[in-house]
């Protein structure tokens, strides 16, 4: 994580404070914030635009229609949800403006699936003072599962270590001779592959580790670096336009390494519009990557996402954007109908604690009290011409160890409307 210059620490300690002021927590013996007989308004902050807008800003669209889905089917307990979207631009600074906007002003129910391990982190604690639900935060850093000082907030991707792990212990029985290389983001995203990697190989084992910032669209640096030290399999906690310069700087090289691709970075629909119909096909057969939620061509959950983007996202392009933001839509619907035909803010933190939701995930939701983690397995995937699936090994990682286990998928029910 990077350490804030004593000027920039400031500014976050007198926004948070600034922050706090606006507003104070519910009593939760009236009715909560967000919901009336009829709606119950949840809202995000998203990077519609700057650095991280091509590869994600597709996601709460995905998320919007989902909830369009179900408002279409009676919606949860008769209520509609009503999911407000703030763009942040991938800012932290913004965030804060976004999500004060949404609980002071908007006075949302619950902030879900807010994007972004730098951006999350600048609310987290403003969250946490007003009581709102902080839910399925996009990002893989483990900040967002500590239930003793954060008890409202809940991840929702597999954390960067143990796709770090997953990948390394992949990688180490496809080809335990290769030499193998980290290029990472320089905060908690890079630091977290990078880890998991180690865990598996022993820090003494990564040939070379090198950073980028989103700051700045060359890597060429980094990946002469690499070439250098005669890397064979790159492991990359980048996201998805990083995946594609990196990939790119590396072809106009004539290198040709194996990519070894987190979750956040390795979606290939996105990667082809990055790299081009001509190029794609080329540099990224047979890259590897994890997955935890449904993600194979012919998916009974797939095929319904299919239909969704369809009629309610305007045919938008499918992507693994699609998926993540629609098994974010019905994981958050699955825990309000949990909650009771009369939720307040603690019967849902009480829902996603019991242990009882399903999810739609290839493995088992871990959520529990001690427990805000999402998913603590994951299984591997690869590029194939042109098709990305997954091929059959699934990975639980606990205290660094990886174990191999037999995928669980949750099975579409009720067209996917939970509590119908």
């Amino acid at each position: 994580m990077r350490i804030p210059t004593r000027s920039t620490a400031a500014l976050a300690a007198a926004a948070t404070l600034a922050l706090a002021a606006c507003s104070t927590p519910a009593d939760e013996d009236e009715t909560p914030p967000g919901v009336t007989d009829d709606t119950v308004t949840i809202g995000t902050h998203q990077p519609l635009t700057g650095p991280a807008a091509a590869g994600y800003a597709t996601i709460s669209a995905a998320t919007s229609a989902y909830f369009e889905y179900l408002n279409a089917q009676g919606g949860i307990h008769g209520r509609q949800i009503e999911y407000v979207v703030k763009d942040d631009a991938y800012d932290p600074s913004q965030t804060q403006t976004a999500v004060r906007e949404l609980v002071a002003e908007g006075e949302v129910f619950a902030v879900v699936n807010g994007l972004g391990t730098p951006t999350h982190s600048a609310v987290l604690d403003y969250l946490d003072q007003q009581g709102v639900p902080d839910l399925f935060v996009s990002s893989g850093s483990l900040a967002w599962n500590q239930p003793d000082q954060y008890p409202n907030t809940f991840a929702f991707n597999a954390d960067y270590v143990t796709e770090g792990a997953a990948l390394a212990q992949y990688a180490t029985e496809q080809d335990p001779e290769a030499t193998v290389c980290v290029l990472g983001q320089d905060d908690d995203y890079g630091e977290g592959i990078l880890a998991g990697v180690e865990a598996v190989l022993g820090p003494d084992a990564v040939a070379q580790t090198q950073v980028y910032s989103t700051s700045s669209e060359d890597v060429s640096a980094q990946i002469g670096a690499m070439m250098e030290a005669g890397c064979e399999i790159n492991v990359l906690g980048t996201i998805n336009g990083f995946t594609a310069l990196a990939v790119g700087t590396a072809a106009q090289l004539e290198w040709f390494p194996r990519w070894y691709v987190s979750s956040s970075g390795a979606d290939y629909p996105t990667l082809v519009e990055y790299l081009g119909e001509e190029t794609a096909p080329l540099v990224l057969q047979g890259m590897v990557s994890v997955n935890y939620l449904p993600f194979s061509p012919d998916d009974e959950w797939v095929e319904l996402f299919r239909q969704v983007n369809d009629e309610y996202n305007d045919g938008a392009p499918f992507t693994g954007n699609t998926v993540f933001g629609m098994s974010v839509a019905y994981l958050f619907a699955e825990a309000l109908a949990a909650a009771g035909e009369d939720p307040t803010r603690a019967s849902l933190t009480e829902a996603l604690e019991s242990g009882d939701l399903l999810g739609n995930g290839i493995v088992p939701l871990s959520y529990g009290p001690d427990d805000h983690a999402a998913y603590r397995g994951v299984g591997i995937t690869t590029v194939d011409e042109g098709v990305q699936d997954y091929i059959g090994t699934t990975y639980a990682v606990a205290d660094g160890a990886v174990t191999e286990i037999e995928a669980s998928p949750v099975p579409l029910e009720n067209e996917g409307v939970p509590g119908s």
